[in-house]
């Protein structure tokens, strides 16, 4: 009997105590844990020749992960090398044409202004001088017809020039770089595969600090803000483990308690969102559920 009065004494103490630790024995707010997830995305078309990742890998911003194969794109940039060696051979014939003109039109203005001075000392007429404009006219209308003749010939050049780039762009995007630090969370595909543009490759998400979401009632939202200190709690064995958390968003709108969170009575009441950032230790899962306790100041 007095054995069994030390156990009902031990558990009330007990109770007492984790109800006194934090003035209340409801926490604040219940939700599941959950990180910011991107997919990555193949941005090149090809055989995927090395994908050097597992489910669980931790990868770092910018570490190379593999590559798609990029011979065909050398192959095209190839092809369009020795075109634009063929169309700039034909490009120097007409410039070289344009200079020709260009030393003719020279010599020609050096006459004009011999002869301009030759008449202001009567000994040249004004027939030599029309005679020389004329063909000063006929040069300059030269040049016109051969620059309008090579125009196309630059666009050429100039859209070679531009495919050039695209190439090199694509031959770039080609490596696969992880852009960001986290953890590799789903797998999509395998090396040898062929890929496409916007063939989802992998998840990555950085499970460093996680994010609790939390539905509160509006008599709650007084006392949330932004940067506000809170304990977040999760079951661990026979036990609650707790951790240090900060708000940092709330929603501004209300909208219904979601089926996950409450019973079917309490569903139809209007709750606010809020985000909980907490650093996570290696314990703390996608999914896994949470509670909320404010702090008292």
């Amino acid at each position: 009997m007095k054995i069994h009065y030390t156990f009902i004494v031990l558990t009330f103490l007990i109770a007492s105590f984790y109800s006194c630790g934090n003035g209340k024995d409801k926490a604040d707010g219940y939700g599941n844990f959950e990180a910011t997830e991107i997919t990555i995305s193949a941005e090149n078309n090809g055989k995927l020749l090395q994908f050097d990742i597992e489910e669980g890998y931790k990868l770092e911003k910018g570490q190379f992960i593999g590559y798609i194969d990029t011979i065909p794109l050398s192959l095209q940039r190839e092809q369009l090398e020795i075109s634009k060696t063929v169309i700039n051979a034909k490009s120097k014939g007409v410039l070289s044409q344009i200079e020709v003109l260009n030393a003719q039109l020279k010599t020609a203005n050096t006459n004009k202004n011999r002869t301009q001075n030759l008449i202001k000392d009567n000994a040249g007429t004004q027939k030599q001088l029309d005679d020389i404009q004329g063909e000063i006219e006929v040069i300059k209308n030269q040049i016109r017809s051969i620059e309008i003749q090579n125009a196309p010939v630059v666009n050429e050049l100039k859209n070679i020039d531009v495919q050039l780039k695209q190439i090199a762009d694509q031959i770039e995007k080609s490596k696969l770089v992880n852009p960001v630090n986290g953890t590799v969370l789903v797998k999509y595909a395998e090396p040898n595969e062929i890929t496409s543009f916007g063939k989802p490759l992998y998840k990555i998400a950085d499970l460093n600090t996680m994010q609790l979401r939390v539905y509160i009632s509006e008599t709650q939202l007084a006392t949330i803000k932004i940067g506000q200190n809170v304990t977040v709690k999760i079951d661990s064995a026979n036990t609650l483990k707790s951790f240090k958390g900060t708000i940092s968003w709330v929603a501004s709108e209300a909208e219904f308690t979601p089926k996950i969170i409450q019973t079917k009575e309490e569903r139809v009441a209007l709750v606010y969102a809020i985000k909980v950032d907490v650093k996570n230790d290696g314990s703390l899962k996608i999914g896994m559920p949470g509670e909320m306790w404010i702090e008292n100041n």
